[in-house]
């Protein structure tokens, strides 16, 4: 079986089917799935009237502090499938009549997804829906199956991503897959309010780190065209309880408006905001194994 280095962790080890890895996310080759269903919480674009169809993967080459999806990211509870189950989750997500093919949190099943992509393309966009903590390479690799990259862009400062998801190389890593992905897709398509290509780089306002996020603002504007769509949540929740004080509360109003006021500052055309009753833990999936 191969010898994975998918991920910027590199952990150059062997992942067989149906064997857990000893690689930073446990994962064994073939996809472990903790549910598949249609998702109406995405961003209009994405989700569209009748929802995106959301896979959620198990397992995670992050692993955040504060993860509101902790039982399937540092838990790994989920399913493992083979590729012909997996396309006819796919199918099946088709035929409910999903706008997208929503693939959440997918970086370090990156040579199991290309082989089923490479077999069956789905009728409807595919949305690679990334924590960003992605390889460039492995980006690189996707091209032609992937339709809208929907990464996260968490951290700019290595001493805070280092703290809080155990990667000092985050932002570098990130930065780089980001400028693949819109190399690949180039300017963004919608069409009956659903993109069809293009690039949403999202950003969760932390408690206490407003610095971040104006950095990364300011690279975005810096590096990415001026046009690119951008989605500014305010849904932290403290879902679990951690050793930093500053993450066992949710975000202040001021908190986000100071974000916010930075993006109209920098003149961005396209951004996607949240109300503040975003912020709690109904709108966290149920990890029951719906759909697998």
């Amino acid at each position: 079986m191969p010898i994975c280095n998918a991920c910027p962790r590199k952990c150059n080890v062997e992942r067989n089917i149906g064997e857990f890895s000893r690689g930073f996310c446990k994962m064994p080759y073939n996809a472990v799935l903790a549910r598949a269903s249609l998702h109406l919480w995405e961003e209009p674009v994405i989700s569209g009237e009748r929802g995106s169809g959301a896979i959620f993967f198990s397992g995670c080459n992050l692993r955040c502090v504060f993860c509101q999806n902790y039982e399937i990211s540092h838990e790994n509870f989920g399913k493992q499938v083979s590729k012909s189950e997996f396309i006819d989750i796919v199918k099946n997500l088709e035929n409910q009549g999903a706008h997208t093919i929503n693939l959440v949190n997918p970086t370090h099943f990156v040579p199991f997804i290309k082989e089923v992509f490479s077999e069956y393309k789905p009728s409807v966009p595919v949305v690679y829906n990334t924590g960003g903590y992605d390889d460039v390479e492995s980006i690189r690799s996707l091209q032609g199956l992937i339709d809208v990259y929907l990464p996260d862009l968490k951290y700019f400062d290595s001493d805070v991503s280092k703290k809080y998801s155990n990667a000092e190389n985050y932002f570098e890593k990130a930065s780089n897959a980001v400028l693949e992905m819109q190399r690949q897709v180039g300017k963004s398509e919608i069409k009956d309010g659903i993109m069809q290509k293009g690039i949403i780089i999202r950003h969760l306002v932390l408690p206490k780190n407003t610095d971040q996020s104006i950095k990364i603002l300011r690279w975005i504007k810096d590096n990415l065209p001026i046009d690119t769509h951008i989605s500014l949540m305010s849904q932290y929740v403290p879902y679990v309880k951690t050793e930093y004080k500053e993450l066992n509360r949710r975000i202040v109003t001021a908190e986000y408006q100071k974000v916010i006021a930075e993006f109209e500052r920098l003149g961005f055309e396209n951004g996607f905001m949240q109300e503040r009753s975003s912020a709690q833990t109904d709108f966290i999936p149920k990890f029951d194994l719906s759909g697998i």
